[in-house]
């Protein structure tokens, strides 16, 4: 595919081409199984409990970006790419 579409990976197109539901944690770009237990322990166990903390800090990418590091430890690139993901599902959903 053409332009920016190409910089997403498959999870993330599979994740903003549909409803969230009841999908866990790690369906999020960027979360994979360390980052996701993390989450889970900090009560963070589904993907939407994060999209709910997404909403709070106001789907602000730099704010959620700073929390998801601090919270899970993530690179800046994880914690982006789940940033971005979230944003593209929210610009479709909500």
């Amino acid at each position: 595919s053409s332009g920016n579409m190409s910089t997403t990976s498959q999870k993330h197109r599979d994740f903003v081409g549909e409803p969230m539901g009841d999908k866990a944690v790690t369906a999020l770009s960027g979360i994979g199984e360390t980052l996701g237990k993390k989450l889970a322990t900090d009560g963070f166990d589904k993907a939407y409990v994060v999209l709910g903390q997404f909403l709070l800090l106001r789907k602000d990418t730099e704010m959620f970006t700073e929390w998801l590091k601090d919270t899970t430890g993530a690179n800046s690139r994880q914690a982006v790419s789940c940033a971005q993901c979230l944003k593209e599902w929210c610009d479709a959903f909500l």
